[in-house]
C-alpha cells in the first residue's frame, strides 16, 4: 500500500480529499494535518510515500513545508500541491521544490485519481529496478518516462490524438485566445463530441479552463484555455 499523508487546512476539506484517495486501489490515508508545522511532525513520524500539500496554511505556507520536507533525510516523502493558488510564481516554486504535480482547486475525484495512478505507475517502476546494481540507460528512459507522461487520457481517448488536441490548445492559448470543441475538431479534423471529450478531460486533469461566451440566443458557447 501507498501511505498518504494529507494536508490541509480546512478540516472538511482534507476529510474530502482523505476520501477521494481510499477510494484509489492500492492508497491509504495515514495521516492528516492542519498546519503546516503539523506536517512536518506528522512526516517524521508516519514516513508516508506521498504528501498532498495544500499551500495556503495557517502558520507557515506548503512552499516552506516542501523545502522542509526535502532537507530532512528522516522523512522525504513525494509531494502533490493542491492548492487554489494559480500565479506563476507558486507553481514555479513547486515544480523547484521537487513537487511531482500540481492540483489546482476545486477538482474531481477523477482529477486526483489520474495523479495518483501516475505516482503508483512511478512507485512501481522504482521498485522494479535492481538497487544494488548501476542502473542502464533503458532503465533511466523507463523511470523518467513514466514520470513525464504524467496523466494519461481515460479509456476510449487516445494518447496520440490528446498530444495533437494538447498542442493546439496550446498554441491558442499562448496567443492569447482560447478554443471552442467546433474549432478544435477542425483543425485537428475529428468529431466535435471526440474534441469535447479531449477538451473537457484537459479541465478535469487541471490543465485547460472552461469558460462560458454568451451569445444573443441559444447555449453559451464553451470556451477552452490551457493552463
Amino acid at each position: 500500500m501507498i501511505r498518504v499523508l494529507v494536508v490541509d487546512d480546512d478540516f472538511m476539506v482534507a476529510k474530502i480529499h482523505s476520501g477521494y484517495v481510499s477510494r484509489v486501489d492500492g492508497f491509504e490515508v495515514v495521516g492528516v494535518a492542519h498546519t503546516g508545522a503539523d506536517a512536518v511532525v506528522a512526516a517524521d513520524e508516519l514516513r508516508p510515500d506521498l504528501v498532498l500539500l495544500d499551500i495556503y496554511l495557517p502558520d507557515i505556507d506548503g512552499m516552506s513545508v516542501l523545502r522542509q520536507l526535502r532537507g530532512r533525510p528522516a522523512a522525504d516523502p513525494d509531494v502533490i500541491v493542491i492548492t487554489a493558488a494559480r500565479d506563476l510564481d507558486t507553481v514555479r516554486g513547486a515544480i523547484h521544490g521537487g513537487a511531482l504535480h500540481y492540483l489546482i482547486k476545486p477538482f474531481s475525484y477523477e482529477a486526483l485519481r489520474e495523479r495518483l495512478e501516475s505516482f503508483r505507475s512511478l512507485h512501481r517502476t522504482l521498485a522494479d529496478l535492481p538497487g544494488d546494481a548501476p542502473a542502464a540507460q533503458q532503465d533511466v528512459d523507463r523511470l523518467f518516462g513514466t514520470r513525464a507522461r504524467g496523466v494519461t487520457p481515460p479509456k476510449g481517448l487516445s494518447s496520440e490524438t490528446s498530444r495533437v488536441v494538447e498542442d493546439i490548445l496550446r498554441e491558442r492559448s499562448t496567443a492569447g485566445g482560447d478554443l471552442s470543441a467546433t474549432e478544435c475538431a477542425d483543425a485537428t479534423e475529428i468529431s466535435r463530441v471526440s474534441a469535447r471529450k479531449y477538451l473537457e478531460h484537459f479541465v478535469e486533469s487541471g490543465r485547460a479552463e472552461v469558460r462560458l461566451r454568451y451569445g444573443g440566443t441559444g447555449r453559451p458557447e464553451r470556451r477552452y484555455r490551457w493552463l
